[in-house]
């Protein structure tokens, strides 16, 4: 019988809000894909049954009081990761928009110190405002940080936390996914791009498009020259 890989140095981190409908099945199927890697999740303040669901599970879960914000939570998280020395941190949203079986294709890089991304095909389904908010800011990525970044706002990413022991985020909302990659970017850190389904369930999105990329694109001119 073939041995499965030891993933204990990784951390799968999972910001949640409102997302209770999910997480059974999340965790379920993450377990079957991942094995011995650690699962956190950052419960944003959630008013639906998200921490009832996740203390049934025995998950390590950390609560924020009330909701500051998906960045916010995945501070937490990577803070929780560096003080506990993880070397990777896999992020993935808690509503399955982020398929766990495509988490081999993060986890076979060769490179366990690059930074993997992970690229949605933009024309499969994807909302046109989040479309439209996701080729801005790549594109602010790519111009200002120097190398081509396709996909700047997927949160299916593998992260090493040699790379975020290095970075002092200060976005709190959806913006600090493309902070990050623009922080990465100015330090020439090492990348690879993971190809990834695009999956929408016709619910509306709580990220406002126009809001966020203005106040991402506002933070990278005046941080330019860090």
């Amino acid at each position: 019988m073939e041995s499965r890989p030891d993933r204990s140095s990784l951390l799968v981190l999972i910001p949640a809000y409102n997302a209770g409908r999910h997480i059974d099945e999340l965790v379920q199927r993450l377990r079957l894909q991942t094995g011995s890697a650690a699962l956190l999740f950052v419960d944003d303040g959630s008013t639906d049954d998200t921490a009832a669901r996740l203390a049934a599970l025995s998950v390590t879960t950390i609560s924020h009081r009330a909701n500051r914000g998906k960045g916010a939570a995945l501070k937490t998280g990577f803070r929780y990761a560096v003080d506990h020395d993880y070397q990777t941190v896999l992020t993935m949203d808690a509503d399955l928009q982020h398929l766990p079986e495509e988490t081999a294709g993060f986890l076979c890089q060769d490179d366990p110190e690059a930074v993997a991304i992970g690229r949605r095909k933009r024309d499969a389904g994807m909302p046109a405002a989040r479309r439209f908010s996701n080729l801005l800011t790549s594109l602010v990525v790519s111009i200002l940080g120097g190398r081509r970044v396709s996909d700047s706002q997927c949160g299916f990413r593998l992260l090493p936390t040699a790379l975020l022991r290095r970075l002092d985020l200060k976005s709190d909302g959806f913006g600090l996914e493309s902070e990050l990659l623009f922080r990465a970017c100015r330090l020439r850190w090492p990348m690879h791009e993971v190809d990834v389904s695009t999956v929408y369930d016709g619910s509306s999105s709580r990220i406002s498009h126009v809001g966020e990329t203005l106040r991402f694109i506002g933070l990278t001119m005046r941080r330019l020259f860090w």
